[in-house]
């Protein structure tokens, strides 16, 4: 996060909660897993064999996806090094394990021999920063006692914990989550939602966390993300929150759903997991598709600043750029035009961009403008093209649901 410690937010209040999630961001694992659909990305990024990518790494379970799809290489970055080495693992795993002790390890989240295979066959394939992190953390993975394993682990680890915590407290409520889970139709789930679930569960003591930052910081999401949300919802982020899990539950097939699942359980089942967790899929990765991944830590306008001295052999056709620019555009604007200019640099013509955000419309792009190789400068509306209809189709039928925007733009040849 150094590269974006230059600009400090304007107001007291902005520069108290932008320290705090520096110094959450910097020394922790965010995301133990990832918080976007990748069965939609892949309908809107159209892979194919001749693309290369660069995708924000997160958990790196989506970029595991992308690399089901075939395309010839894909950069996964992020300035956050925790998150590499998560990526690190599980590409290690992929190269040295049975199906069996990978599932163990990355679906239930648990293995009881995780140190001797971490000892054995996966701390050579890390790099030193990756080996040094997990070095002193082989218990992440360790089964004994209550709210252990992966996924209890990392900032959003810690939300889960308070979760099942929570729902520990509430055996009427626990018991009906499980239904609500284990509903094979629509209409079975909707009606178990309905009658109960949501009324146990929407009260005075969800709604005030969910409305905390600190709450948000855990998950990853900034104080100008939050505030955005907020004022965009009547209710604020409680409401908001409401309103996806209203949409979820009534409206998408839960039997497929592991991004929830997973954070109120604890872990995936064969039946409900990410793709890399197939035992089809994982042979695939093993047998070559994993080899595409390039894990980078870095920022997006660092990485990209490399790699534009070989970009006219390289050129970037496909692009995830996540969640990040809601808080950049607040917090850091100047980089954020740099960021932009930087992709403009690097993007093979006619290249594919997809993004999410709070906002369903995102202000902040009307007011960048980028230089040209040419002279002058242009607006980043002249530069890309948004694909509105196909974003808002994919939009209802993502499955995680807690982003108000995706976003489908193409670099204009």
């Amino acid at each position: 996060m150094s590269h974006y410690a230059e600009v400090r937010p304007s107001s007291a209040v902005d520069r108290m909660h932008h320290a705090l999630f520096n110094a959450i961001y910097s020394r922790s694992l965010v995301y133990n897993t990832c918080w976007e659909d990748p069965a939609v990305d892949r309908i809107a990024l159209r892979l194919d064999a001749g693309d290369t990518m660069l995708a924000i790494t997160s958990a790196g379970c989506n970029v595991l996806d992308y690399a089901l799809a075939g395309p010839r290489r894909i950069y996964a970055v992020d300035a956050n090094p925790r998150q590499t080495a998560l990526l690190e693992l599980k590409l290690a795993g992929i190269r040295a394990l049975a199906f069996d002790d990978f599932f163990s390890l990355f679906g239930s989240g648990v293995h009881p021999e995780f140190a001797a295979l971490y000892r054995r066959h996966l701390r050579e394939q890390l790099t030193p920063f990756a080996r040094d992190f997990w070095d002193g953390r082989a218990g992440w993975f360790e089964p004994r006692g209550r709210r252990r394993g992966l996924y209890y682990r990392g900032l959003a680890g810690w939300v889960a914990r308070g979760l099942t915590t929570w729902l520990d407290a509430r055996p009427r409520l626990k018991s009906a989550f499980d239904q609500l889970l284990a509903s094979r139709t629509l209409a079975d789930q909707s009606a178990v939602y309905d009658k109960e679930v949501a009324p146990l569960l929407w009260g005075r003591g969800l709604n005030w966390l969910l409305d905390r930052q600190i709450t948000m910081s855990l998950l990853g999401v900034p104080r100008p993300q939050h505030e955005e949300v907020r004022r965009q919802h009547a209710d604020g982020v409680s409401g908001f929150v409401r309103e996806a899990m209203d949409y979820v539950f009534r409206c998408l097939p839960v039997t497929d759903n592991y991004f929830w699942r997973v954070y109120v359980k604890g872990s995936y089942t064969s039946a409900c997991c990410p793709e890399y967790l197939k035992p089809a899929n994982f042979a695939a990765l093993k047998a070559g598709q994993a080899a595409s991944i390039v894990p980078v830590t870095d920022t997006v306008t660092g990485f990209l600043h490399t790699h534009e001295a070989r970009a006219a052999d390289e050129r970037i056709s496909k692009f995830v750029l996540l969640d990040h620019m809601d808080w950049m555009s607040a917090w850091f604007p100047q980089l954020l035009v740099e960021e932009w200019q930087a992709i403009a640099a690097c993007a093979a013509p006619g290249a594919r961009i997809i993004f999410r955000s709070a906002h369903a419309r995102p202000a902040y792009l009307r007011g960048i403008s980028l230089a040209l190789p040419s002279g002058g400068s242009a607006t980043l509306p002249e530069l890309l093209r948004f694909d509105d209809a196909l974003a808002h189709e994919l939009q209802r039928r993502d499955r995680v649901h807690t982003y108000a925007g995706f976003h489908i733009a193409d670099v204009v040849a």
